[in-house]
């Protein structure tokens, strides 16, 4: 791995923008949004788009606001189908796609001027697959952009083990939108049929790519929305159907491919998330709360043997291993144990905080 501090791309001039990049944008109800997003890319530095608007049988403005740009501007062409998801509109923007490189975008956020410009040209001057850049995440209250400006040079499987560490200083994420591929090494790989497709599709992608970039650029507006508390509302029942069996599937799929050290951070990452999911159930109302604590109970009870294991990599933390044997030892010990950190650890360390 080799980390360029400041790191400034060259700028693409016209007479060598000769590649052709493939923008596939999923688009569903989102009219208030849409205009935005299609004009951040046909804005772009970068002038060598194929755009492709994927319209998932949206049943607001959508559509139209599509047509209208395919009429305005020839590199715009307009997919008109029935509602299959999010999986499906990326999969028929991957079909459709006839250029060089690939990249994808989410109908509500938007790009930077420049995203393009600047992925494409750090994956040139590395001769490098895959380009990924930090984004800016927009929340209703304000944003976060924890960018530095550095390039990371990632040879081989480096980014996938990089992914699995999960380290917020570089964040590859579960996402399609802040990457950019050379369409050619992507193979017949698709996004899986079902929600959370990102996350087995990730793993899959960042085994191919012999070199890779990071350009740790705030390049993507990611727009959240903290409107969904689990305080306030049930939990998504696609944890239980699609989040969690994607989760096991990313651990076969690596044992499959004869990583089974990696394969040992996805079980860490795995466990972890079902013990902050079994942890976000007993504080939600959720009518379904008995039933969802049963099946995590259950979940983390069948890892039990090979636990020292896993907790065993140096990726580990002591703290979480802990907190699980508590767990395992009395479910309702750890439950009366959370509710004395929620009454008066999480205030004094909050009101510390505030000085």
């Amino acid at each position: 791995m080799q980390v360029i501090q400041d790191y400034r791309p060259k700028p693409i001039p016209a007479q060598r923008q000769t590649e052709v990049i493939s923008v596939a944008v999923a688009v569903y109800n989102s009219d208030a949004y849409l205009e935005r997003a299609v004009e951040s890319i046909l804005n772009q530095t970068y002038r060598n788009l194929e755009v492709i608007l994927v319209d998932d049988g949206s049943t607001d403005r959508c559509p139209e606001i599509c047509d209208r740009y395919a009429r305005q501007d020839p590199r715009v062409r307009v997919i008109h189908k029935k509602n299959g998801g999010l999986f499906s509109s990326r999969n028929e923007g991957i079909r459709q796609a006839t250029g060089t490189y690939l990249a994808f975008v989410d109908g509500d956020d938007w790009l930077e001027p420049d995203m393009y410009e600047k992925m494409l040209s750090a994956l040139e001057e590395c001769r490098a697959d895959l380009a990924v850049c930090q984004y800016r995440r927009i929340y209703q209250d304000g944003t976060v952009d924890r960018s530095t400006g550095r390039l990371v040079v990632l040879e081989g499987q480096e980014i996938l083990e990089k992914y699995l560490e999960e380290e917020e200083e570089l964040p590859i994420q579960n996402a399609a939108w802040n990457k950019l591929y050379k369409r050619s090494m992507l193979g017949d790989l698709t996004f899986p049929p079902r929600w959370y497709e990102d996350m087995l599709y990730t793993i899959q992608l960042l085994t191919l790519p012999q070199r890779s970039v990071f350009l740790d650029q705030a390049c993507y507006n990611y727009v959240c929305d903290r409107s969904t508390s689990i305080m306030n509302k049930g939990i998504n029942p696609r944890i239980f159907t699609d989040l969690i069996p994607n989760l096991y599937d990313r651990s076969a799929y690596l044992r499959g491919i004869g990583r089974d050290d990696l394969a040992l951070l996805q079980d860490y990452s795995l466990y972890k998330r079902l013990m902050l999911f079994y942890t976000q159930v007993v504080r939600s109302r959720d009518p379904e709360k008995k039933a969802h604590l049963e099946d995590l109970t259950k979940r983390l009870r069948e890892g039990k043997e090979r636990y020292p294991e896993i907790f065993s990599i140096p990726q580990a933390n002591p703290n979480e291993y802990r907190k699980l044997k508590l767990f395992l030892a009395s479910p309702a010990l750890y439950r009366a144990a959370m509710a004395v950190n929620d009454r008066f650890v999480l205030p004094a360390r909050q009101r510390l905080r505030r000085g």
